[in-house]
């Protein structure tokens, strides 16, 4: 009797787990059928803009325009070409500069082997390698973001080949942070594949607007241009979200790993970053560099935040200009320049 009293319990609730289960499953397949047609869909809305080279076995998308000078631009973590683009510095860079501009092994139409560990070291000796078969010689680095760290690593490693650093909202000296945890888990093997394929691309669209885009260019407005025409989409692509996730667990240790090298560097640095970045502390990151290296510029642009390459090209374009023209010894002891935002985008 007490046997068959723990059967009939045990009945209903083994029903309703496997209803739940199979519930689960099918919203996961639904999840992973909706993923794969809004990647389809974005990657015909938003074929290559640029062109490809093979450098080591692996597919580098990139961007050529404009004659003279060279100035390569990196973006950040989670962008591609787009994010340049968008911001109107490809354009206006490219009516005085030969301007290159890569999306980075993962992101937009690069790729990323899982065969290598993608430190900012790796990809600037990919970079450098692209560069040389393009023929750029002495070129200015523009990084953003995670980019300087790229940016930075090509310059310590390569220090006569680049001819000056322009880094914006830089992430320079190891902290603590709370979105690394937040943003790590698409790089765990297995259960981050699947997150990858289902979830994180609609978890990713569902914080878009009000969190992502409020987090990195408040306390400015998110620029009309930018909202028209960057591909939200191509962003939340697996293999984007792969590439991203792996950077978010890599960022901390990249910036331990350079920290003690930035004393180094001989050729101009200038520095630039937002007020009130939300994503970086400046004070902490872009201040503590420039306090480090006394033949570098630092730009404060006020009322900005952590994309500074959107509100405010046209200072971005007079620290390239600076890096251009300026030998290190020229820079010494220039200190701290406050560029006010535009009044037009505020």
């Amino acid at each position: 009797m007490h046997h068959s009293i723990q059967h009939t319990i045990g009945a209903p609730s083994t029903g309703r787990r496997n209803t739940w289960l199979i519930a689960g499953a099918a919203a996961l397949a639904a999840s992973a059928f909706f993923v794969r047609q809004r990647t389809r869909q974005a990657e015909l809305e938003n074929p290559p803009i640029g062109e490809f080279l093979q450098i080591d076995g692996v597919r580098l998308h990139y961007v050529d325009r404009g004659q003279g000078q060279p100035v390569v631009l990196l973006h950040g973590n989670g962008s591609m070409i787009q994010d340049f683009e968008t911001s109107g510095l490809i354009d206006l860079a490219s009516k005085n500069y030969r301007v290159i501009t890569f999306d980075r092994p993962g992101y937009g139409y690069s790729e990323r082997p899982r065969t290598t560990l993608w430190t900012p070291q790796a990809q600037a000796r990919l970079l450098h390698r692209a560069l040389l078969q393009l023929g750029i010689e002495n070129p200015v680095i523009v990084g953003h973001s995670w980019g300087t760290l790229v940016a930075l690593s090509l310059a310590l490693e390569q220090p006569d080949y680049v001819k000056g650093l322009v880094l914006l909202s830089g992430y320079y000296y190891p902290t603590a942070r709370m979105d690394v945890p937040l943003a790590s888990p698409p790089a765990i093997p297995v259960i981050g594949d699947l997150m990858r394929f289902t979830i994180s691309p609609l978890l990713g669209r569902a914080i878009w607007p009000a969190i992502m885009l409020h987090r990195i260019f408040g306390p400015a407005p998110v620029p009309e241009r930018f909202k028209a025409d960057y591909p939200v989409w191509m962003a939340l692509r697996p293999s984007q979200l792969r590439a991203s996730a792996a950077e978010a667990v890599l960022m901390i240790p990249a910036a331990y790993s350079l920290r003690d090298r930035y004393h180094e560097l001989t050729m101009p640095v200038v520095i630039m970053a937002g007020d009130s970045d939300r994503h970086v502390d400046t004070h902490g990151q872009s201040e503590q560099l420039h306090g480090e290296l006394p033949h570098s510029t630092l730009h404060i642009t006020t009322e900005a935040g952590h994309m500074v390459h959107h509100l405010a090209p046209e200072e971005v374009m007079a620290a390239i200009d600076q890096a251009a023209t300026a030998v290190g010894a020229e820079l010494r002891g220039q200190g701290t320049h406050v560029f006010p935002a535009p009044a037009q985008l505020n």
